[in-house]
């Protein structure tokens, strides 16, 4: 009897930071359906977006390629592109899985089917939180009601269908992004943060606790001062129009985005029981990640996720799959979104092919530290002229088990502006040591390590 291959369901949010879920971290949100995949298989305490915006970092999981060689490098409409990428749905669809997409695509603004599904839903751009309007198999057709709860039922009847292959499904939330309009040069309107009616009492009162480096410009300024330009910049007309129905650093805002997170974990629960109902549970890879990290006032930064401190680049991932993963099991290695692709390509049977450049994960579920796994991650980021305190804020960062270095690209010279942190005796990211003589030594070996990880990440 041939072996039976594993289905697969990868559920994503949209801007969930590393801590925002229960088994995260969070101090009040209650996810006990996402908690429980965490505490059911494991939880990767190290996970990193390597290109911590929305398309190049979707583009990076799908391909399990830097943005550097994929080639989709910012939010900018890049509907053509997005057709071309090398997606693992592909190799799956090569190895008799039947592929469905069902959420936010992303990578380019149409919600147009792309290669590599036999089942699609989608919607232009971000979408919208009520009302949305979907895209089914190549047709849009208006719907009524909260797209959360929407596209959880679809997920739901997806899973619950008779299938005579093993499945794979990404299923990518519009939560916990706000409703916003983009245009065609990456410029995005806010309209805030909406949760469901029924959630719109959670957490009341509740309090996420401030962190040291949740600082003004003026202080963090003294340590970070490749921003100088990007406060001032900040405060222009256009770029408070941009963004004014976002406080980030608001406490309401957090308790909004966690009641929005209240409906996504409703639904990972009803995928639970769907897979239990079918027989399917314990024969199903779920995945738990993110697309991108947030701030919430860290470094004065805020509403963003692009920057290559903890909080931009941290991912929360986890997995449950009870044929390799023990449950409860936690992992402290260094892993990039970009290994999820081959991990999911060898799984399902397959070999990865040459053009990925992440690592399969599965060395790593018997918890034992593999052989030659990586000891360094390297974060690139592409300045967008959409916004204007953007402009100049080009950077590679290079981060291991104990340091971070950024680099800041085409700034001043000598690297003045640089910035190098000890994170075992700085975790918030606060003291900048990258001109202190006695990290002098450190900092070198970091800028060597930087220089081959940005060549390796083109193919060099």
């Amino acid at each position: 009897m041939a072996k039976q291959k594993p289905n697969i369901l990868l559920i994503l949010v949209d801007d969930l930071r590393y801590d925002e879920f229960g088994a995260g971290g969070h101090p009040y949100m209650k996810t006990p359906h996402i908690d429980r995949i965490a505490h059911e298989g494991m939880l990767f305490e190290r996970a990193f977006h390597t290109t911590p915006i929305c398309s190049p970092n979707r583009a990076s999981i799908l391909t399990g390629q830097y943005a550097s060689r994929h080639g989709i490098i910012d939010n900018v409409a890049r509907d053509a592109a997005s057709h071309r990428i090398p997606n693992y749905h592909l190799a799956l669809q090569k190895l008799g899985y039947e592929t469905a997409h069902i959420g936010k695509w992303h990578m380019g603004n149409d919600g147009m089917p792309r290669p590599g599904y036999d089942f699609w839903v989608a919607f232009d751009g971000h979408g919208q939180l009520n009302n949305p309007r979907l895209n089914l198999h190549g047709k849009y057709k208006q719907h009524t009601g909260y797209i959360t709860d929407i596209m959880n039922a679809m997920a739901v009847d997806f899973v619950k269908r008779k299938h005579d292959k093993p499945w794979s499904l990404w299923f990518a939330h519009k939560a916990v992004h706000p409703d916003a309009e983009q245009a065609a040069d990456g410029t995005i309107k806010m309209d805030g943060y909406k949760c469901a009616p029924r959630h719109q009492h959670l957490y009341q009162g509740c309090v996420f606790p401030p962190t040291p480096n949740m600082q003004s410009p003026a202080q963090f300024l003294k340590h970070k001062p490749a921003w100088t330009e990007a406060v001032q910049l900040r405060k222009l007309p256009q770029s408070r129009a941009i963004m004014s129905p976002l406080h980030s650093c608001e406490q309401e805002e957090i308790r909004l985005r966690a009641r929005m997170m209240a409906a996504v974990d409703e639904g990972v629960g009803m995928l639970l029981d769907a897979l239990r109902e079918t027989g399917q549970l314990d024969n199903t890879i779920i995945l738990f990640l993110g697309d991108n990290g947030f701030f919430f006032g860290e470094h004065g930064i805020g509403p963003d996720r692009r920057f290559g401190y903890e909080e931009g680049i941290r991912s929360p991932l986890t997995i449950r799959y009870p044929k390799k993963i023990r449950a409860g099991s936690r992992h402290p290695a260094l892993v990039i979104l970009q290994d999820i692709a081959p991990t999911l390509i060898e799984l399902a049977g397959g070999k990865p092919g040459k053009q990925i450049q992440g690592r399969s994960l599965v060395p790593l579920f018997g918890e034992a530290k593999p052989k030659n796994w990586r000891n360094s991650v390297l974060v690139e980021y592409w300045a967008e002229n959409a916004y204007p305190w953007l402009v100049s804020m080009t950077y590679r960062c290079v981060r291991t088990k104990r340091y971070k270095y950024i680099k800041w690209i085409n700034r001043a010279r000598n690297g003045e502006l640089d910035e190098l942190y000890d994170l075992e005796r700085d975790p918030y990211e606060i003291n900048n040591l990258a001109h202190k003589p006695a990290h002098r030594a450190t900092r070198e070996r970091l800028q060597r390590e930087l220089r081959k990880l940005a060549a390796q990440a083109l193919g060099l």
